[in-house]
């Protein structure tokens, strides 16, 4: 009897020595399957793959070709491809359409490239900062949050209703339309309006 249940214990504690590897292999899945096209949101009607950078991203969203454009005149494509991380404040093609006639235009000709790549960078933040972070950043900041962009000036982040708003040197304000569309190299947040340094 000794023996017997001797036996069944050890058997047992086999048993679980056995299912302990499977747990553990199944957990990284897990994590993995957190970061999977699934987790991202579509953005401009094409999946945003989180193990595609920001560029490869972008520029499937029917919704980014002027920013993508943009982001080719200014010689900034092997930056944003780069490992970063960085964060990305997208405005839309109807963000871009907003503008005075003919911004879009004259930005976009090699002589203002300077100035470009200047606006450009001011939609750039360093390290991946989701939402989660800018919120906490907002609350640590008693309603709003400062970033400071590749560019150098600031953008001050509030929080709005359940969104995020982004408010411009120039005094006006973006509304995050889209937050947290992870890449390999950061994240990118679609905003409904061009941010001007």
């Amino acid at each position: 009897m000794k023996t017997s249940f001797t036996g069944l214990l050890l058997l047992a504690c086999l048993s679980t020595a056995a299912t302990v590897p499977v747990a553990l292999a199944q957990a990284p899945m897990k994590a993995h399957n957190h970061a999977t096209p699934a987790a991202n949101p579509m953005v401009g009607g094409a999946a945003m793959y989180a193990n595609k950078d920001i560029i490869d991203n972008e520029a499937s969203s029917k919704d980014h070709t002027t920013l993508v454009a943009a982001v080719k005149a200014a010689g900034l494509v092997d930056t944003l491809k780069g490992t970063g991380p960085f964060t990305v404040f997208a405005p839309t093609n109807a963000a871009f359409a907003a503008l005075p006639k003919g911004t879009v235009e004259g930005l976009l000709k090699p002589e203002n490239k300077p100035t470009l790549t200047k606006v450009l960078t001011y939609h750039v933040v360093a390290g991946n900062v989701d939402s989660i972070a800018l919120l906490a950043k907002i609350k640590q900041g008693g309603g709003k949050a400062s970033l400071t962009t590749v560019q150098g000036e600031a953008l001050t982040a509030r929080q709005a209703g359940k969104g995020i708003t982004l408010t411009d040197s120039k005094g006006s304000t973006a509304h995050v339309t889209i937050a947290d569309v992870r890449q390999s190299n950061g994240v990118i947040h679609v905003i409904d309006k061009v941010l001007m340094p």
